[in-house]
């Protein structure tokens, strides 16, 4: 019994030690693999400083006029017509377009703001929306084509009329020219992503 004891004292005191070794290599390894603060420094730079991804956000900027057109029940139906203006501008040293849209939605008076950018280290697109008609605020993330003609997010929804939570949703921004671009919204959940159920027109004043 003595001996058995003892074999089990000397196992668990050479496993302790091996633990303890391989901890102290795990910590070498991350120190090895640690940038130099010239590094780190020029990765932040390299984080925070608008390119030419944020340059595509330019042309958005000026004044618009809107048009919304909302399919309450579905993208076969009739849609609900309403009108109103936008402003865009860049905010933030040019790290983000900044919207602010007042006019009206389905006959209700609606004002909203939004901010767009784009993520150097995440290299993706992100936005986010807020208005007077909803205490959520709407997330989405993606992708712009090379030539700066069509703007694709995805984000997820929530639905209070319905009790739905987390619907997928797709958001699409098309560049028709320099004086029109049109936004389109795709209840990927309820009706897939190719026939919208709202389109905003946007043409500058």
């Amino acid at each position: 019994m003595k001996n058995a004891f003892i074999r089990l004292s000397v196992i668990a005191i050479a496993a302790m030690i091996a633990f303890n070794s391989g901890s102290a290599q795990e910590t070498k390894k991350s120190k090895a693999k640690m940038p130099s603060q010239e590094e780190m420094m020029k990765r932040w730079a390299d984080a925070m400083t608008p390119g030419e991804a944020h340059k595509k956000l330019e042309q958005f900027v000026g004044t618009w006029d809107v048009e919304a057109k909302v399919w309450m029940n579905g993208p076969k139906g009739e849609p609900s017509v309403s009108k109103g203006t936008a402003e865009y501008k860049l905010a933030l040293g040019g790290r983000f377009l900044q919207q602010e849209f007042s006019g009206e939605m389905m006959g209700q008076p609606m004002n909203g703001v939004g901010y767009t950018g784009y993520d150097n280290f995440g290299k993706k697109y992100v936005s986010f929306w807020i208005d007077n008609m909803s205490t959520a605020m709407s997330t989405m993330e993606g992708t712009m084509d090379k030539e700066g003609k069509t703007l694709t997010l995805w984000g997820k929804m929530d639905e209070p009329a319905t009790g739905e939570k987390g619907k997928k949703v797709k958001y699409v921004t098309r560049v028709v020219d320099t004086d029109k671009h049109v936004f389109e919204t795709y209840d990927v959940t309820a009706y897939g992503d190719k026939l919208p159920v709202m389109v905003i027109t946007y043409t500058r004043k």
